[in-house]
């Protein structure tokens, strides 16, 4: 039974039919349902273990991942730590390269177009932030679509952008899949609101929302998208999002989206992560965009952070880096090199500074 059955079964139990504003009569109000990113994320490592291990018993070596990371950020190699046990989970290889103060964008672009060249790496991860120093958009962009399995590069948002199969970023698969996984709603014309509209999250959530045609296993879910950010006058802002059948926040600003905000019956998806002090405690913690507590009396589905949208997230790096082992095996049986124009005329120095 793959995760996505699993799922369909979990909802439908525990979900009735009878319940909802997005198609169904909200006289019948029922109890939230939270929805657990952890339970989300095993289901869909486990499918993805299951297919990698039927990709290797093909012939095919395993899957590789290489991600770029700086070292002087703790939050960052944490991640990424994370995702490596993940990556050893589904059998996936993946190797870390912690980045020194001393590599400028020349430098980082150098190693990134010796990783697009090679024929053992599949995935290519540029775990941000980087330095100061860095310009990011231009190293993401040095990354070849073929192996951007995070999405962040100009050419996958161009993609995604013109409903081609390729990569989208991570987190907005991750909310694409947990609402594609309430399988009791028809999602089709309603209205989505997104809180933000940073290219690498809002934007692309908002495409995925809209969009009216599959790509690959991702189907569209032809919903009708609003955008709101911090320039939404007020007025507006608390309009549009009381009309959502779909509200999902990524803004982070801990506790923006009050429950006066929520239409009853309406499907919340919490993807703000911010760390503040507990003023009882003194201690750190995360904490999210919605008003947890208080939008759970008025929502029928709802994510919680942590361990909602996060962890879902870096399974669907795990399926990207499957999806672009196969991408490379297909491109050679066909003789499809990577693009000439990100070949590097030092690619045979050793310009890669320690793995970890």
């Amino acid at each position: 039974m793959n995760a996505n059955t699993i799922l369909q079964e979990m909802f439908h139990r525990i979900t009735p039919r009878l319940c909802s504003s997005l198609g169904h009569p909200v006289s019948c109000r029922r109890k939230c349902t939270i929805i657990d990113g952890k339970i989300v994320f095993e289901n869909v490592l486990k499918a993805v273990k299951k297919d990698v291990d039927a990709w290797v018993e093909q012939g095919n070596r395993r899957p590789c991942l290489t991600a770029l990371t700086a070292g002087y950020d703790p939050s960052s190699m944490s991640y990424v730590k994370i995702k490596k046990k993940a990556a050893k989970f589904v059998g996936i290889d993946c190797d870390i390269v912690e980045l020194t103060s001393g590599y400028n964008d020349d430098d980082i672009i150098r190693i990134i177009r010796r990783l697009n060249e090679s024929e053992s790496v599949d995935g290519i991860l540029v775990q941000l932030p980087l330095y100061p120093h860095n310009k990011e958009l231009n190293i993401c962009d040095a990354v070849h679509h073929s192996k951007d399995v995070d999405g962040t590069s100009s050419s996958s948002m161009g993609n995604l952008c013109n409903n081609k199969d390729m990569f989208a970023p991570c987190t907005s698969l991750a909310v694409h899949h947990i609402l594609d996984s309430i399988r009791d709603l028809n999602f089709c014309g309603k209205h989505a609101v997104v809180i933000g509209r940073s290219k690498h999250v809002g934007l692309p959530i908002a495409m995925l929302l809209h969009s009216s045609e599959r790509k690959g296993d991702i189907r569209g879910f032809n919903m009708t998208t609003s955008i709101v950010h911090r320039h939404t006058p007020p007025k507006l802002l608390s309009e549009l999002c009381e009309s959502a059948d779909v509200l999902v926040s990524a803004a982070g600003i801990p506790g923006l989206v009050t429950s006066d905000m929520v239409k009853a019956g309406a499907v919340v998806i919490d993807v703000g992560i911010t760390k503040v002090e507990d003023p009882k405690t003194g201690k750190r913690l995360f904490k999210g965009d919605v008003d947890f507590a208080e939008v759970k009396k008025k929502a029928m589905y709802l994510t919680s952070v942590p361990g909602g949208v996060g962890p879902v997230t870096v399974g669907m790096l795990m399926k990207n880096v499957l999806k672009a082992a196969k991408l490379q095996v297909a491109a050679r049986n066909v003789d499809t090199p990577i693009d000439d124009q990100q070949q590097s005329e030092e690619s045979n120095n050793n310009v890669f500074p320690n793995k970890i």
